[in-house]
């Protein structure tokens, strides 16, 4: 304390051998501390200060889950010169009222996950991609993904689902999910299954019930599901449905399109970028894969099959989707194979044909899925029929078809249009130039002429019809043993 006398505080400090924070603490170590600052009043009067407790916390105890723009909105009815300024205010109050009397909330506890126990399951839907919305050859695709993730390592796979949520779309992706991790977990994780119940009475519903349970059991894995509405059950699945589904709209991006050339072609797209998002955690999988259990010997059944009669229409209807067939096979009943994205055909153990799925239309109307490849030869003979026929729009195999036709009918007479476009249709059928056919029509479209038959059929030659005969001349027997004697001779 000498040295402070003489000397400033940083030199005393120095002199004393210690710091000079310590130096200026014990200068002031002396001293009254200093008051703190009294809180600022408020600057204004309190706008709430005859509504909170007289209206608001009343309604707050009556209706907990009562939103704060909801009060708010029910104060301007009530009081119609309430300062709309003063939301932000009475929402804080809210809060802070909620924080002290409010009631008590759910809590979420975390898991801690074994390897090799449990396996997740669930539906996400994809139309919330904006302007990267997934388009195959120009028309819009409305799908959703089956998505499975291991809790555990975080495994994913993904796979595109044209319809909605069903058990063959559950059976389907589960199935390759667990044959691409090449293991099984002990327990599977899905949610109530509510989407795939819709609409199916209680026969239905209960052999649905049983068909889940029996997929699972081929698996030896025990089927769990979480609790209806309550998704931060299955939490270790919904979480990651948004990183998935970013993942996507940012490859999307990069890529530069959202536009696909056919759906083998989308669906080896997400294949990559889910096969990108494991390679990052091989460890983690690798690690988990020893606690799997093996694969049973084969696929368990991920289908529904059914049995259909081909009417005169050469067409059968399922699930309100009307089919075409080859007309040779009216009358006959076909064993059919329904898919999420196709249909395989049998007649008695024999595979016939392989379908793509048609879906019915949401306001109720039949679906169509037609080949006109099936039916060209009954339009040859009535033609007139194609001009109200119920599936002309689906008839045609490409837009410029449809086109064309629409040309025609502006045109020419009723008759003749029809004439001349199934004429086009049998061309495309009999000289399998389809895609070659439609871009001839669409330069006639460009150009606003009609179609010419005659420089078509020259330009999409030989007609098979008009093929020159090959004339075989067989060698007489006679010359083959003249050749062997004239060989053993030479031998001898």
């Amino acid at each position: 304390m000498k040295a402070r006398q003489r000397d400033g505080v940083a030199a005393a400090a120095a002199k004393a051998s210690f710091g000079k924070s310590t130096a200026y603490l014990l200068e002031g170590a002396g001293r009254m501390a200093p008051r703190p600052p009294a809180g600022r009043g408020r600057r204004r009067p309190d706008p709430l200060i005859d509504i909170f407790d007289a209206e608001v916390v009343p309604l707050l105890k009556a209706a907990p889950g009562l939103r704060a723009v909801g009060i708010f909105e029910e104060l301007q009815r009530r009081h119609p010169n309430l300062d709309p300024g003063v939301r932000r205010t009475l929402e804080r109050r809210i809060r802070s009222w909620r924080a002290l009397y409010g009631a008590e909330q759910d809590v979420i506890f975390r898991q801690v996950h074994e390897p090799g126990r449990m396996g997740l399951s669930d539906f996400t839907e994809m139309g919330d991609l904006g302007a990267e919305s997934v388009t195959i050859a120009g028309v819009l695709l409305d799908h959703r993904f089956y998505h499975f993730r291991l809790a555990f390592s975080g495994f994913e796979h993904a796979h595109v689902i044209l319809g909605g949520e069903s058990f063959i779309a559950l059976a389907q992706g589960l199935q390759n999910a667990l044959w691409a991790l090449g293991g099984a977990p002990r327990e599977h994780r899905s949610d109530s299954l509510s989407a795939a119940f819709r609409n199916l009475d209680k026969d239905a519903r209960e052999d649905l019930t049983r068909r889940y349970d029996g997929l699972c059991a081929d698996y030896s894995m025990e089927p769990t599901r979480n609790n209806r509405g309550i998704a931060h059950e299955n939490g270790s699945i919904e979480s990651p449905h948004g990183h998935f589904k970013s993942a996507v709209k940012d490859a999307l991006l990069l890529r530069g399109t959202s536009d696909f050339s056919d759906l083998a072609t989308y669906r080896a797209f997400i294949d990559e970028l889910v096969g990108r998002k494991n390679a990052r955690i091989t460890k983690r999988i690798e690690a988990e894969r020893p606690a799997l259990q093996p694969l049973p010997i084969g696929r368990s059944c991920d289908y529904e099959e059914t049995v259909v009669t081909v009417t005169s229409t050469s067409a059968f209807t399922l699930k309100r989707v009307f089919y075409t067939v080859p007309s040779r096979l009216i009358g006959h009943r076909l064993r059919v194979r329904l898919y999420d994205d196709r249909l395989d055909v049998f007649i008695g153990g024999t595979r016939l044909m392989t379908l793509e799925r048609g879906r019915a239309d949401p306001n109720g109307k039949h679906g169509h899925v037609v080949d006109y490849h099936h039916i060209i030869h009954a339009l040859r003979k009535k033609p007139m029929a194609l001009l109200n026929v119920v599936y002309r729009a689906q008839l045609f195999p490409r837009e410029a078809y449809r086109l064309t036709f629409d040309r025609l009918i502006e045109a020419m007479p009723e008759r003749q249009a029809c004439r001349l476009m199934v004429d086009l249709l049998s061309l495309a059928h009999d000289r399998g130039c389809e895609a070659e056919l439609a871009t001839a029509l669409s330069a006639d479209l460009v150009a606003a002429r009609l179609p010419d038959m005659a420089l078509l059929r020259a330009q999409f030659a030989p007609d098979p019809a008009a093929l020159p005969g090959v004339v075989v001349r067989l060698a007489p027997l006679s010359d083959y043993e003249a050749l062997l004697g004239a060989t053993l001779a030479v031998a001898a």
